[in-house]
């Protein structure tokens, strides 16, 4: 049956060829109790299978590090550290003990009970932790009940993988050479998953649930855009062949971008851009590395706090930040304060439920009134300071008054760490994330409060345009080529420079190589995007032209819509792999030809 689809695109590249189903891999466990007189060897057959269990995922990750390198393995540490946690063991426990339930189906009720409730949060992040749950925990059911791993295809055809969830335990089984690409239902671009999956070159579509008319079948020719999300299955010759040449035009420009990752960022008037990586944890650097990042553009710090029971001290913070500085001792880190809201909910925090958490109780809001926390991190960040160019920013400031009371609390840390003999840069740079309206609106008066702006495009664009992306009925209204969202960017720019602070940009569109015409032509400082999306970018730059682009500048200016800038940026001449409009309009020609089959 001829469908298309359209879920999220989490590793790059286009795949053909013939569908594979990976059953799920569940078992069904019977209620069943034991005498209590069996209670100890009970206990001793769970203890076996949690040592079972830590020995398969030890030697899974030496084999995996092999494949894809260490920073990559180190995900399974995180599964050997769930079941070292004393609160999933003490749930399992705690069944055995006081229900008479054998280990097998303790161990099941324990998973969906931390299933359901990281499903329940409203949180990314924490929900696709559960598929790490299900993951041990299926593990550890499968050496309880002796039964055999779920196996793929032995022979040596090709196939695009299609399952519901896709574990890394599974993934580690996949020969890269056999798998074409992946299509998994559920799932999101932070996953373990789309992690490894990135990491060996598969390309990935994941959150296809509900979207597909019928299931894929095995054996059904499929297609996968890992870049725009696209599924097609059994699609006409037209689009086969459509698909085909932008699959050749993709590798050929893989090929052509591995030749200049070691290049500089320079126009082709000799114009240079900083071009820097957004990372979430350390163990990202090594890929920042390689992808040619110049510095560290945004170390999101909020991860650090998530997924645990009471907030990071500071020296498990400083340890963090101090790597940081150390890899990049020649370069910069600018390192954000904590960006959590009621968006991301922490028990600890007491950050209490909202309706709308993007306009309540979030960011800066919250470090100026938990003063405690908020003091703990400057501290950590000022010490590391000390091993490298760190620099400090605060997110969602909307007023002076913020700002002012921010650097406040920093010099209190300062003074602190003074009285105690401790080093640290006495001159850190400050920065703030413009990614309020007010906070572009008043940008000439903030410059002269900090040493540098990131205009943080994404919320910029969200608040200006009053759209939440991740409401279905309006997302199509999410545009950052809105010419308010421009006309502001332009103020916090010339504001910037009127007051010569640096100015760089860290949102979804500094990693849109369509977007490197404006950035030129603004005078943008940097651009910090995802790590792997820097040579693209790059060789973007490489092919622009300065003086060109600053022509375009009054043209931009003087746009009333959406279609009249990407007129003037000339979007239509980039190729398709580049090209988000052009994947939107071959996607309509795809659904044309499904309805008319």
């Amino acid at each position: 049956m001829i469908q298309t689809a359209r879920g999220i695109g989490a590793s790059s590249g286009i795949a053909i060829g013939k569908a594979f189903v990976l059953p799920s891999w569940e078992w069904d466990v019977p209620e069943k109790k034991m005498d209590p007189s069996d209670l100890a060897k009970e206990f001793e057959r769970l203890y076996e299978g949690v040592r079972s269990s830590k020995d398969e995922i030890q030697y899974i990750k030496n084999e995996i590090s092999e494949m894809v390198g260490k920073e990559e393995s180190t995900i399974f540490d995180a599964h050997l550290a769930i079941l070292e946690d004393p609160v999933f063991m003490n749930e399992i426990q705690g069944i055995i003990q006081r229900q008479y339930k054998a280990a097998e189906v303790a161990v099941k009720e324990a998973i969906d009970h931390f299933v359901t409730m990281f499903d329940l949060l409203d949180d990314d992040y924490m929900k696709e932790r559960a598929l790490d749950i299900k993951d041990v925990g299926n593990r550890l059911l499968k050496h309880l009940l002796g039964a055999p791993e779920i196996t793929l295809p032995t022979d040596a055809n090709p196939y695009i993988l299609v399952a519901k969830e896709l574990s890394p335990s599974q993934l580690v089984h996949l020969n890269p050479k056999n798998v074409l690409g992946i299509v998994m239902l559920m799932g999101g671009k932070t996953s373990h998953s789309a992690i490894m999956a990135r990491a060996l070159g598969i390309p990935l579509v994941l959150g296809l649930e509900g979207k597909l008319k019928e299931p894929i079948q095995t054996g059904e020719k499929v297609v996968v855009d890992g870049e725009q999300g696209h599924v097609l299955v059994e699609p006409s010759a037209e689009v086969l062949a459509w698909y085909k040449e932008r699959q050749r035009v993709f590798q050929d420009e893989m090929a052509e971008l591995c030749k200049i990752k070691s290049l500089p960022a320079v126009t082709t008037d000799g114009h240079s851009i900083h071009l820097a990586a957004n990372i979430s944890s350390t163990r990202e650097l090594d890929i920042a590395v390689q992808n040619g990042a110049e510095s560290v553009g945004l170390f999101r710090t909020e991860f650090m706090y998530m997924d645990r029971i009471y907030p990071p001290n500071e020296m498990e913070q400083f340890t963090v930040y101090r790597e940081l500085a150390q890899t990049f001792r020649e370069k910069t880190v600018i390192i954000r304060t904590l960006d959590i809201g009621g968006d991301k909910p922490m028990d600890y925090l007491q950050i209490p439920e909202e309706d709308n958490p993007f306009l309540g109780y979030r960011a800066i809001r919250i470090c100026l009134d938990r003063t405690d926390v908020f003091k703990t991190q400057l501290r950590a960040i000022l010490r590391a300071s000390d091993y490298g160019p760190i620099k400090v920013m605060f997110p969602m400031i909307s007023s002076m008054e913020e700002i002012v009371a921010a650097k406040r609390i920093l010099e209190e840390a300062k003074q602190e760490l003074r009285e105690e003999g401790q080093a640290f840069n006495e001159d850190i740079p400050i920065g703030i994330m413009i990614e309020v309206p007010a906070a572009a609106a008043m940008a000439d008066f903030l410059a002269e409060e900090v040493d540098f702006f990131s205009i943080g495009t994404n919320d910029l664009v969200q608040y200006t345009l009053a759209v939440d992306r991740m409401n279905e009925q309006i997302a199509h209204m999410y545009d950052p080529y809105h010419p308010a969202v421009l006309r502001l960017i332009r103020q916090t720019v010339e504001a910037a420079k009127q007051k010569g602070i640096h100015v760089g940009v860290c949102g979804e569109m500094a990693g849109d190589p369509r977007a490197v015409p404006l950035w030129v032509a603004l005078g943008i400082d940097e651009l910090s995007m995802s790590s792997r999306t820097i040579p693209r970018v790059k060789a973007a730059i490489r092919r622009t032209s300065c003086e060109d682009s600053k022509s375009l500048a009054s043209q931009l200016y003087r746009c009333r819509t959406k279609a009249e800038i990407e007129g003037v940026l000339g979007f239509e001449s980039l190729p398709p792999t580049s090209s988000f409009e052009q994947a939107e309009a071959a996607m309509k020609y795809v659904n044309s030809e499904s309805l008319e089959q």
